[in-house]
């Protein structure tokens, strides 16, 4: 097995005021390759650590079953996660403006990264899930293709969604567990089941590209890693 590759590079953010260090995997056989495909992460150590998926992705990558592809990990401060990551959060213009004008520029020019809008997946569980969506809704020109496992969406998500014009551009991985009800967040008790399926339907309404998937499963990262590979060939199957 090819050995793989985690960089690090500390960012201080002149949008959120503080300094993040940020996680880079390059696939087996980084160094001859170009323009790779990106998948940037919410909650990024924890899928690197919980969600497994570097050892999920590398294997399946040197098997040839998906397109080589890096990952960037960008880390939360958990007191400050609903405030990034949140629609009704006071930093989350500022943390989306950290990714777009800091982070990309940043690892684009540091490794072989495409450039290309197509080539970018931004993802998330639950709230990062949410704010992964958001991105894609702000900025269409830079980003087109979501993975949200999970998805804490709120009515200003779904008012977001409802202003858009069209929204046939956007593909999304959308997952959801049956036993998703009642989970409880900073927010209150939500039934994510109910508002991944509105989310959905609205989705559709506007055009979009949406792989819908509902299984049995709750809200942790179990549920979450078991999954990952159906997400990754999504978007990186060959």
């Amino acid at each position: 097995m090819a050995k793989r590759t985690i960089k690090k590079e500390l960012v201080t953010s002149r949008w959120l005021n503080e300094t993040k260090e940020i996680l880079i995997y390059l696939p087996p056989g980084h160094e001859t390759l170009t323009d790779l495909p990106l998948l940037v992460l919410h909650d990024g150590p924890d899928y690197f650590n919980l969600g497994r998926i570097v050892t999920q992705a590398t294997p399946l990558i040197e098997a040839g079953e998906l397109t080589p592809f890096a990952m960037m990990a960008i880390p939360v401060n958990k007191e400050r996660r609903t405030s990034e990551y949140s629609p009704i959060g006071e930093r989350q213009a500022s943390h989306m403006s950290m990714v777009v004008e800091e982070l990309l520029p940043l690892v684009r020019s540091r490794y072989p990264i495409s450039p290309k809008r197509d080539d970018l997946v931004i993802g998330g569980s639950s709230l990062g899930g949410t704010v992964s969506l958001h991105l894609a809704l702000q900025y269409p020109d830079v980003c087109s293709r979501v993975l949200s496992q999970s998805g804490a969406f709120l009515q200003q998500t779904i008012d977001e969604v409802m202003r858009q014009p069209s929204l046939s551009h956007l593909q999304i991985y959308q997952s959801i567990g049956l036993s998703e009800i009642a989970v409880p967040t900073h927010m209150g008790t939500l039934d994510l089941v109910a508002r991944n399926r509105e989310m959905k339907r609205h989705l559709l309404e506007k055009n979009a590209k949406v792989a819908y998937y509902e299984e049995e499963g709750d809200h942790t990262w179990g549920f979450w890693q078991r999954e990952l590979p159906r997400a990754l060939r999504l978007f990186f199957g060959q």
